[in-house]
């Protein structure tokens, strides 16, 4: 018996650091989408945990358990085994949430094969984080908003999720491949203490609104990311100079960019000149928003 999940990339849209609490973790205000770009975890019955790693990204991931997926399958699994295979497609470490979706990702598979939650529910992200949001938020703060791969908005240390409806864009993401860690873009912050978006958020007809609106907004630790590794400069001038790009910007920590264009077209003709432009970056397009019912756990 197995499944196949899908985990989707995490996009922070906006990224506010608003404080930081006295033991040392940040407060932020995130708008989150998520994009039909991913990594895809097989999870079957077997003798204890174990990990299998494919995949164009798969070199350096790890296969014991500090890799996160196998952690969360540990928190559902119990004393019944399960045997992982993760095809990883998503750059490591890139700020689009990719160990934390692969986490998420083996929670939706383990609860269907253990049938603690039917196969195919769509209601399966809520119930995981109804019964087990303690232990997940455990595991680190984007992995409950990647259990519910919806956008949503993030505050505190990532723990206070509302879902939100945002209208479908198009965007490109691009990683040039340089590693930018995240205590250092942290370290490099100047101010810890800025202003939150709106504390109610406007209503977005389409995704030129929503453009308009996140061109208002900012992700704080872009600046930061910046010092650290000024060769993020180059991905944001090239996205933002691609025909139709009303926004690029980066997601998280980084060093991963997106732009975002009101036309499909023009995103996927962007992803195909950036590719072969910077034939070592990462590229990859798609439609910007609600991965949920793409992210259930399909039997094979």
């Amino acid at each position: 018996m197995a499944n196949r999940v899908f985990a989707p990339a995490k996009i922070n849209l906006t990224l506010h650091v608003t404080g930081r609490r006295s033991d040392g973790y940040h407060l932020l205000d995130s708008l989150v989408s998520f994009a039909p770009v991913g990594d895809w975890l097989t999870v079957a019955t077997g003798e204890g945990l174990t990990l299998e790693v494919s995949g164009p990204e798969a070199a350096g991931v790890p296969d014991d358990m500090s890799n996160l997926a196998l952690r969360a399958a540990a928190l559902l699994a119990g004393h019944e085994g399960a045997a992982l295979t993760l095809e990883k497609n998503l750059p490591a470490a890139s700020g689009i949430g990719g160990g934390s979706a692969d986490a998420a990702a083996a929670l939706r598979g383990i609860a269907t094969l253990s049938r603690e939650i039917p196969q195919g529910f769509l209601e399966l992200p809520d119930l995981l984080m109804q019964r087990h949001a303690e232990r997940i938020l455990g595991l680190g703060a984007d992995v409950p908003m990647c259990v519910l791969s919806h956008p949503l908005r993030a505050r505190g240390i990532g723990e206070r999720l509302g879902l939100v409806t945002l209208p479908d864009v198009a965007a490109v993401l691009v990683n040039p491949r340089l590693p930018v860690p995240t205590p250092a873009v942290f370290k490099a912050l100047e101010t810890r203490e800025n202003p939150p978006m709106p504390d109610t958020l406007p209503e977005f007809p389409d995704a030129a609104a929503l453009i308009g609106f996140l061109a208002r907004m900012r992700n704080d630790l872009e600046a930061p990311a910046l010092k650290v590794e000024p060769g993020i400069r180059a991905v944001l001038d090239a996205l933002a100079g691609q025909g139709g790009c009303g926004l690029a910007r980066m997601s998280g920590s980084g060093a991963t960019c997106f732009g975002l264009f009101l036309s499909e077209d023009d995103a996927t003709a962007a992803a195909q000149a950036l590719t072969e432009a910077h034939p070592g970056w990462w590229v990859a397009s798609g439609v910007l928003g609600d991965c949920s019912e793409l992210a259930l756990p399909r039997p094979q």
